[in-house]
């Protein structure tokens, strides 16, 4: 196979009209070209005024491949294509008796014990919330009820916190042997749209992720695995440094010298049974900040242009970084275009904001972390649990601002600019649900992120004009981005520092930031959990 970069496309091209492209590009002729598939495609707007382009990576196979590629030597964009397949490391044994244990059923203990069930080790996924079905109907009761179920919510159940969000399948992390590819693959297999593997930032939204993680499940339980929901380990068993079982809360006992510890970010009691538990944690950086919510056709105007609406194009997103005077980063986090704010909390007496779109993304408001960056040394030493304890007396302060019933607190941009305090809301009405009351978010985060928002909001508004309008909405607080704890494992066997047999994986244990890259890191440690045991 052949791969073509930046092959320029219409926005209204076609099949046809692409095979016609690839032939012109690697001028053959039309029986010349046997098969195309198209790798990759994102728009380049640039020149939205005038004429927004498809930039596509197609892979093609062609009659007389070695001439035609000789023939176009000196051409950087044509070069024969990777192998993007994925292939095993290892088979288990006949004779294997021991079956691995996976806690935690989000996007990276999900493919951790797909993979280990694909090459036959049979692995017991256990999950502290419920099914996805039951844990929908447990979300809703807190989002329509202000009724919080602290076992099945936006953080704890069958598909972890990636389900209620905007299922955004891309990541900046380095992908060598193309896992990524392969998560893709799995999730088209199961139900998602075959576009997933050829857009530039491909989704899929909560509804579509609810029965793609059912039949992912149920591919586990064909292949000889199993997965017990309500299922919380409330203990490590370990000797001399080895892993030798789980105890559940209701005092079971697993045997278990193998187990893949894919918590995710807000298993906060589980982090600290590991502490007591001596293994090894460290603090990591994270950020926090509120929600933004804006109309979405402004942000599809101020990216699009006059092919703002173009159903090739869909909703605009955007990415944002402004570095503040006080030597902050702000930047926007988990773009949800069309989309919705969310009540994430997984505790009593805690508000945390987050956001979600469905795959339509035909909500009326567009959403956005707006965060700051934050380090242990600087912010919260103490311990590599201190990073916790920062979150939780945030979110304690939101429930606190927003009435003691799960609202959350919001102000308008302009006024928080300004320091004033908001009366009523203007043309921008916020998604939050149960609510949001208006109130001076100064109490809700550290002063230095107050004083570097403020400083961003209008900075950003003159690369997306409109941006800083005066009734745009912040709805606070985000303090869940990522974990602020660190499980570390060696680089080679992704085991523990100090616990063989136990690995740290996805999100929540620091090795990942979202579904696509939570998901990889899955397929890493099941094939490390793979080598040990074949």
């Amino acid at each position: 196979m052949l791969r073509i970069t930046e092959l320029p496309l219409p926005l209204d091209y076609t099949p046809e009209s692409l095979r016609q492209a690839v032939v012109k590009r690697l001028g053959i002729r039309d029986a010349d070209l046997l098969e195309f598939t198209l790798f990759k495609r994102s728009h380049d707007a640039r020149k939205k005024h005038t004429g927004i382009l498809f930039i596509c990576i197609v892979d093609a196979r062609v009659d007389d491949e070695a001439g035609v590629l000789a023939r176009l030597s000196r051409d950087r964009q044509i070069s024969v294509a990777p192998d993007t397949a994925y292939h095993p490391v290892a088979r288990a044994p006949a004779s294997l008796a021991e079956r691995p244990v996976v806690i935690g059923f989000g996007p990276g203990g999900l493919f951790a014990a797909l993979l280990l069930a694909q090459m036959g080790f049979r692995p017991i996924v256990l999950e502290r919330g419920r099914d996805v079905r039951r844990r929908t109907q447990d979300t809703w009761g807190l989002w329509r009820k202000k009724v919080l179920d602290p076992e099945s919510n936006v953080q704890f159940g069958e598909g972890g916190a990636g389900l209620f969000s905007d299922g955004k399948l891309y990541s900046q992390i380095k992908d060598p042997k193309f896992y990524g590819r392969q998560v893709m693959r799995e999730f088209v297999k199961a139900g998602a749209p075959a576009e997933i593997l050829f857009v530039s930032k491909p989704h899929i939204g909560t509804f579509r992720l609810t029965g793609i993680v059912e039949r992912m499940r149920a591919e586990i339980a064909a292949l000889g695995g199993e997965v017990r929901f309500e299922s919380k380990v409330t203990d490590l068993e370990v000797s001399d440094g080895q892993m030798e079982g789980v105890v559940l809360e209701n005092g079971e006992r697993i045997p278990a010298r193998h187990v893949v510890l894919a918590l995710g970010h807000s298993s906060r009691d589980t982090l600290r049974m590991l502490e007591r538990r001596r293994i090894f944690l460290e603090a990591k950086p994270f950020a926090l900040g509120f929600r933004i919510e804006h109309p979405q056709s402004l942000i599809d105007r101020a990216r699009f242009g006059k092919f703002a609406g173009h159903p090739e194009l869909g909703a605009a997103d955007y990415k944002l970084v402004h570095h503040a005077t006080n030597g902050r980063s702000v930047f926007s986090f988990c773009m949800c275009p069309g989309g919705t704010v969310v009540a994430a909390t997984s505790e009593p007496g805690r508000v945390v904001t987050n956001g979600m779109s469905q795959y339509s993304r035909n909500e009326r408001n567009a959403n956005a972390g707006i965060v700051v960056g934050i380090d242990p040394a600087r912010d919260f030493p103490g311990g590599p649990l201190a990073g916790v304890a920062l979150q939780e007396a945030l979110e304690s302060t939101a429930f606190e601002l927003g009435g003691g019933d799960y609202c959350a607190p919001g102000q308008l941009v302009g006024d928080f600019i300004r320091g004033e305090a908001s009366a009523t809301f203007g043309e921008v009405e916020p998604s939050y649900q149960p609510g949001v009351k208006l109130r001076d978010l100064t109490r809700a985060l550290p002063a230095y992120a107050i004083d570097a928002i403020r400083e961003a909001l209008p900075v950003f508004g003159r690369q997306i004009l409109g941006f800083d309008r005066g009734d745009a909405v912040l709805t606070g607080v985000e303090t869940r981005t990522s974990s602020p704890v660190r499980i570390t494992r060696h680089d080679d066997t992704l085991q523990s520092l100090n616990t063989r047999g136990l690995y740290p994986c996805g999100e929540g244990a620091g090795y990942a930031g979202g579904i696509l890259s939570a998901g990889v890191d899955g397929i890493k440690v099941a094939e490390a959990v793979a080598r040990s045991l074949a």
